[in-house]
């Protein structure tokens, strides 16, 4: 039986203009990265565009320099996921009213992302309803916490998440669901 082709989504937040190796090595192999905000100046960007097309959301210390494609939410469909990206935790928290980062009629994402924080998080089940995952990648400058600088990722296939977890730049997992990465 042929296994169905996997997505690998590279997860950062919170470079605040500062992208080490050890972060870009992190991301390296993804097909697609997701930056939750504070990016800290399009130098960021362009370094990540070079390893792999990049969602990226407006975060508190960032300006408008980024052009349009560059906005407070971003609501990617990656490999047949639904995503909703935004910097504050409270944006992808979605209610009995829905969340600031969902317009009424849109459809329910599968994985919130959001940043700011420094702290990684991983929440599935119960605590991440209506979405199957709420994650926050940490910081890959200035973590917070006690936790060390930190990357997200995710593998992908045809509509479902097989697996995320948070590592550090060191490489060591340190929250994970599903399948390994």
């Amino acid at each position: 039986e042929r296994r169905a082709a996997m997505t690998i989504i590279g997860l950062v937040s919170d470079t605040h203009g500062r992208l080490s190796a050890e972060a870009l090595a992190a991301l390296a192999d993804a097909d697609h990265i997701i930056h939750a905000g504070d990016i800290g100046g399009p130098d960021v960007l362009h370094a990540l565009e070079a390893l792999a097309p990049v969602t990226a959301v407006l975060g508190n210390n960032d300006f408008d320099e980024y052009g349009s494609r560059v906005g407070r939410f971003a609501h990617p469909v990656i490999d047949g996921v639904r995503f909703l990206v935004a910097h504050y935790p409270r944006d992808v928290q979605i209610g009995f009213n829905g969340c600031a980062g969902l317009a009424a009629g849109d459809p329910i994402p599968q994985v919130c992302v959001h940043g700011h924080t420094h702290v990684p998080e991983l929440l599935l089940g119960k605590d991440a309803r209506p979405a199957d995952y709420v994650v926050c990648p940490g910081a890959a400058f200035r973590p917070r916490g006690g936790f060390p600088r930190c990357t997200g990722r995710m593998l992908v296939s045809e509509g479902r998440v097989l697996g995320v977890h948070i590592a550090s730049l060191e490489g060591d997992v340190l929250l994970s669901a599903g399948e390994g990465l």
